[in-house]
């Protein structure tokens, strides 16, 4: 609880003090109010990812000199997370960036934790066995492409105040109390490290939004969360590989469903942007007690309001992957329900017949 502390503690300053930074330099102030994605009405920082990093790294240093053991592999793991985050950054300052690049930087960075870290994907279980991995040629490509896939998948979620914040929040929490029950240290405190930084960083991002944790913060937090969960379920073989496959859909799948849905539905790229993922579903068409869709305060409520629902979504699937973290059969069951909960549910609001148990009365004006 130290680390999380210290890490909450230092990203709530550090925080505070890019935004006033950042507004009084103009510095990455997001200001694009019309793109597809965008649902704030006034000039907001979006580089979170600087003060979450910096905290991350203290943290890291302040652990490191309590448990001398276990400094190689924090300050391993920091210098791979930088390299993450540095293409993200660039885009929040630049706006230039292409996806591509910054995916590619991602996919180094997991490369590199796979040489300091060992980080490896090299085993698959099942109810009647297990898959073992062993040609690098599969291993090393499996292995970049999932992290990188999931800190990507984290940028894609990052579309509300505090939404990807709180879902990686949770995840981090669950990996830090499977990491105790296994014995696992390492991964403990540096989950409790992201983890407290995340929250240190959320009370300035919501419900207000005084700051965006940017392309920088949504790789950073998404590749530390790849990167922790492959240790664990590697380092650990008592810990399912399912575990780490249901604790990450709710990004993960929000991703590969995207990409189905913009390939082969509307024949476009898969890296082209647009305005009907799930979470943008929910604020547009079940978020419905503000008035005025483009109005400054109801757009923000809305805005805040939009977020729980995802939370409460994808605590469907970091809760039982928390509770049968070793039970392969009952991981794969609820990995499967997930799905099809994920996709009925799109239809639904998709077709305008979303549950009723989802809507609240609208208030009248005061």
């Amino acid at each position: 609880m130290v680390s999380f502390f210290v890490s909450f503690l230092s990203c709530a300053i550090l925080t505070l003090l890019v935004i006033k930074f950042a507004k009084k330099h103009d510095a990455a102030l997001d200001s694009d109010y019309d793109a597809v994605q965008k649902v704030h009405s006034h000039e907001v920082a979006r580089i979170g990812g600087v003060p979450i990093f910096l905290a991350v790294a203290f943290s890291s240093i302040v652990s490191a000199l309590r448990e001398p053991a276990m400094a190689t592999w924090l300050m391993a793991l920091i210098a791979c997370s930088a390299i993450a985050l540095a293409g993200g950054i660039a885009e929040d300052y630049t706006g230039k960036v292409a996806p591509s690049r910054r995916l590619l930087l991602t996919m180094f960075a997991a490369l590199l934790a796979c040489l300091l870290l060992d980080a490896r994907l090299e085993r698959v279980d099942f109810p009647w066995g297990v898959l073992v991995l062993q040609a690098a040629w599969i291993v090393l490509p499996l292995t970049v492409v999932a992290v990188a896939g999931i800190a990507n998948a984290f940028n894609i979620i990052d579309g509300f105040n505090g939404l990807a914040s709180v879902v990686g929040i949770c995840m981090l929490l669950s990996l830090a109390y499977v990491a105790l029950q296994v014995g696992d240290m390492f991964i403990l405190v540096m989950a409790m490290i992201v983890a407290g930084a995340t929250a240190g960083f959320l009370i300035w991002n919501y419900p207000v939004g005084l700051i965006f944790l940017g392309d920088g913060g949504a790789y950073l937090i998404g590749f530390l969360l790849g990167e922790l969960t492959l240790l664990l379920v590697m380092r650990n073989p008592g810990v399912s590989t399912w575990y780490a496959a249901l604790l990450l859909i709710y990004p993960a799948f929000e991703t590969i469903f995207s990409a189905y849905r913009r390939m082969f539905v509307r024949g476009k790229s898969p890296a082209m942007p647009d305005g009907i993922h799930l979470h943008s579903l929910i604020f547009r068409r079940v978020v419905q007690w503000t008035v005025g869709p483009r109005e400054a305060r109801a757009l923000m409520k809305r805005n805040a309001r939009t977020s729980p629902y995802l939370w409460l979504f994808s605590l469907m699937a970091v809760i039982p992957a928390t509770v049968f973290w070793k039970n392969t059969g009952v991981l794969m069951l609820f990995c499967l329900l997930f799905i099809i909960s994920y996709l009925w549910l799109y239809v639904r609001i998709v077709r305008f017949k979303s549950p009723r148990w989802l809507f609240f009365k609208r208030r009248g004006r005061k």
